[in-house]
């Protein structure tokens, strides 16, 4: 019997009143709450992102009805407001932070709104949440050369297991983006597995660098996160998102092509 793909939930801000700059992708806080209400209520079994992949990567079988949620960047709204409602149903979930963005001496000031510092990612870390790599300044890792690339992905690394007291196993790529080249280099950085996005159900067979996500923003109304977890309907919710990344995806690859070209004539 084949085995099931796995949901895997990608939030970003939980915020009552979030800034312009992260509103698309906030979920409130009353929300997030009910979300969670109807994973526990379907019998969804929430893992982290570093046990599916071991799992995975073993051949061993997968808790019954799993499901992962993930946050991306480190906004301070994971631990005000995510964090008590993940502890009241005692699931663990897994926060990908930019080590630039997270207030504290690395910080580059390029964070969105309201970011955590670093006693709240180690209260965090001990409230069953694995802390994750998302480079340190977010960038879109596949526009870098190998030295930017490595920097980015090691430093951040470095950072967190000094922050945190443990290396991060896990990496979700900055904007979902990648290549085999920058894969490839997460792998040799030390990381076991990487997250993208993509709008569809992981698979095992996708890889452990290329693992798919779905969104959840402000818009996901309950009825369609239920039919999310569940995984249904799922090219029907995210029609909109495959049109637009198919058109920024041309823009994207003329933008590399001028920079080959740009450096190929210094």
């Amino acid at each position: 019997m084949a085995e099931p793909p796995v949901p895997i939930l990608m939030y970003h801000s939980v915020a009552a009143e979030p800034n312009d700059a992260t509103r698309v992708l906030s979920v409130t806080p009353e929300a997030f709450d009910r979300q969670m209400d109807i994973v526990a209520g379907l019998g969804l079994t929430p893992i982290r992102t570093a046990e599916l992949a071991a799992r995975w990567r073993a051949g061993r079988p997968l808790p019954e009805r799993p499901v992962l949620i993930t946050f991306d960047d480190g906004y301070e709204g994971v631990h005000r407001h995510a964090l008590p409602v993940l502890a009241k149903h005692a699931f663990p979930a897994t926060v990908f932070v930019s080590t630039g963005w997270i207030r504290g001496p690395y910080d580059t000031g390029g964070g969105l709104d309201t970011m955590l510092d670093w006693d709240q990612v180690r209260e965090l870390a001990a409230a069953d949440v694995e802390i994750g790599g998302h480079t340190h300044t977010h960038p879109q890792l596949d526009q870098l050369d190998d030295r930017a690339l490595r920097h980015e992905l090691i430093h951040s690394r470095e950072i967190v297991t000094d922050e945190v007291g443990s290396v991060p196993v896990s990496l979700a790529y900055p904007y979902g983006y990648s290549s085999r080249r920058v894969r490839e280099a997460v792998r040799e950085t030390g990381y076991g597995q990487a997250l993208a996005v993509n709008n569809g159900l992981a698979r095992r067979r996708q890889g452990p660098y290329a693992l798919t996500r779905l969104t959840v923003r402000r818009t996901t109304t309950a009825e369609e996160f239920e039919r999310l977890v569940q995984g249904r309907a799922i090219a029907r919710a995210f029609a909109r998102d495959r049109a637009l990344t198919k058109g920024y995806a041309v823009v994207r690859r003329a933008r590399q092509v001028s920079r080959k070209v740009s450096r190929s004539r210094v």
